[in-house]
């Protein structure tokens, strides 16, 4: 299930005339015997929805007063969400004759045409209000207070994401929520503005509009609309013709495969930071700790402390927090049922909440590996928002790749990891030629739809650059990572255990030594095998492949490329 919860306006969307009718209230109650949750989103004030709405228990929690309040219909509990006007702007309203003028526990409100007096007095008493508009009525609320407030504050009482739920809505005071959600939703008399800035719009109005979304809802979580919701798509990359490379961000299970040092890191940190700018919740599991310094991600365990179920599970209940699970602490030989074990619990939090919405396996062929027998029993035969990370995808147990519709290869040879990957299956592959991938490159195959693999240009993500920065920059590699200059009769043995004092070296050395390095392709090497830096280490082999460069054109264009990674002291 992905849409866990329906939040829905009151007046013009869920009533008519002030009022509910009995097919609408029939639809709710069907809604929540499916088990997903009701969430109300509303403009009036509490005691006037009371009045008019006696069914208001079938909700789990309603945003009242456009989002300054927040209600639980089970425990009758009231949280104010901010604070009311002080009492002189009150007075000066009715002093300057705004009638009908409304107080609640924080909104006050009037209607058109008294929003010139209400702006102009906001202004005189320098307060820090907002006006905000609904079919002619004037609302005055606390800076930053709206309906998406409100319902990312009732969100959090159920510890549930914003990605997991429908919005319904009719009118201008609800795009704030409508776009805060997973679905927008406008029914059929909604202002044509509305209607024009959601994902979907049903055919009934008010009510019966209502009804005709939860239908769909249960029938099949509206799936019709899936491949419409553009805003949530992932970015790949881009292909030779500038085209951008994209990806669903829910109903896609990914193999990511590739040699090492291929490029499978640019391209698993770049996708993880994606999801994570857009408010997906993530947990990988992580068996060699290379996700140690992945900043999205709290980590729990390392080479002293292996991570604890019960601690994942309580970290994942927080709709916000993302999680690097690290078993360097845990046996090679242990890690498996470790796995298996961590997988149930994923997949119950799941079937409450829809979270984590990805979940990533690196070093897959170790974690559900082909001759592990009970992969297959703790694997569903279809689930979404996986990402396994492999070498050997041949190694990995057929019912883990079973769940992939998406292959993203790097490295040497793309080619044979589709090849292996549907021989593992039982799939006919499609006619590839030997592929050779340029630095930077991946091959996609979407292997669901009607259409062949495709070349394009991994985009990095931000924490590709920032990786190990002061170890890097300025730290103490080892003497196996540090760079030698020692020249073409390696009459030099100058050694640079950091960036720093590599561009200084490389300031000092004669061009002949400079040169050699060059033409052998000696500093990508190193940035991408001793600094694992493969965006830079890409930007460096292109330099070096330059014909006429010469030797100081080189080392500028080179510590030019350095410093848009690092910043080193000048």
């Amino acid at each position: 299930m992905r849409y866990f919860v329906l939040a829905t306006d009151y007046d013009g969307t869920l009533a008519t005339d002030g009022h509910v009718r009995e097919n609408t209230l029939a639809a709710l109650e069907r809604l929540r015997a499916s088990g997903r949750k009701l969430i109300l989103v509303t403009g009036r004030q509490l005691d006037d929805l009371q009045q008019v709405f006696q069914h208001i228990d079938l909700f789990d929690y309603v945003v009242a007063e456009n989002g300054a309040l927040l209600y639980s219909p089970a425990t009758r509990q009231e949280k104010l969400l901010g604070s009311q006007p002080p009492s002189e702007f009150i007075q000066a309203l009715r002093d300057r004759h705004v009638e009908p003028l409304s107080v609640g526990k924080v909104i006050v409100a009037t209607w058109h045409p008294h929003e010139t007096t209400v702006l102009q007095t906001i202004r005189d008493l320098g307060l820090e209000l907002q006006v905000i508009f609904n079919k002619g009525a004037v609302m005055v609320l606390p800076s930053g207070i709206n309906k998406a407030a409100g319902l990312l504050a009732a969100l959090n009482e159920m510890k549930l994401s914003p990605h997991n739920v429908v919005g319904v809505g009719d009118a201008e005071n609800d795009h704030a929520f409508l776009n805060l959600c997973e679905l927008s939703v406008a029914v059929g008399n909604a202002l044509p503005m509305v209607k024009e800035r959601v994902d979907f719009v049903t055919q009934g109005n008010r009510g019966d509009g209502v009804v005709e979304l939860i239908d769909k809802m249960i029938a099949d979580d509206v799936s019709e609309v899936d491949e419409k919701l553009q805003r949530h798509k992932i970015l790949l990359g881009t292909q030779a013709d500038g085209s951008e490379v994209q990806m669903n961000a829910y109903g896609t299970s990914i193999l990511l495969a590739g040699t090492s040092g291929g490029g499978k890191s640019t391209l698993a940190t770049a996708l993880l930071e994606r999801i994570a700018e857009q408010n997906y919740q993530f947990c990988i599991i992580d068996p060699e700790g290379d996700y140690e310094n992945f900043e999205p991600g709290v980590i729990l365990g390392d080479t002293e402390r292996s991570p604890r179920i019960a601690e994942v599970q309580d970290l994942l209940e927080q709709p916000q927090q993302n999680l690097v699970v690290n078993l360097l602490g845990i046996a090679l030989q242990d890690r498996p049922a470790f796995f298996a074990e961590l997988l149930a619990v994923l997949l119950e939090l799941r079937s409450r909440t829809g979270r984590p919405h990805w979940i990533v396996v690196d070093e897959a062929h170790h974690l559900i590996p082909a001759s592990w027998n009970p992969a297959s029993l703790t694997l569903p035969q279809q689930l979404h928002g996986m990402m396994l990370i492999t070498v050997h995808p041949d190694h990995v147990a057929s019912a883990g790749l079973s769940l992939v519709d998406t292959i993203l290869t790097v490295g040497n040879s793309p080619e044979k990891n589709i090849k292996l990957f549907c021989e593992t299956i039982g799939h006919c592959p499609p006619q590839l030629t030997p592929q050779t991938l340029e630095p930077g490159e991946a091959l996609a195959w979407f292997s669901k739809k009607d259409a062949e693999p495709f070349r394009f240009r991994i985009t990095p993500g931000k924490t590709e650059r920032r990786r190990h920065v002061r170890k890097y920059a300025e730290g103490e590699l080892g003497e196996d990572k540090s760079f030698y200059f020692r020249g073409p009769d390696s009459k030099l043995n100058l050694r640079a255990q950091n960036l720093i004092l590599f561009t200084q070296i490389a300031e000092g050395v004669d061009d002949e030594t400079w040169l050699f390095h060059l033409q052998q392709g000696d500093y990508s090497c190193w940035l991408k095998e001793a600094i694992k830096d493969e965006s830079l280490a890409d930007e460096v082999a292109k330099i070096e492949k330059g014909n006429g460069n010469s030797a100081s054109e080189s080392r500028e264009a080179i510590k030019s490329a350095i410093a848009q990674y690092y910043t080193l002291p000048s």
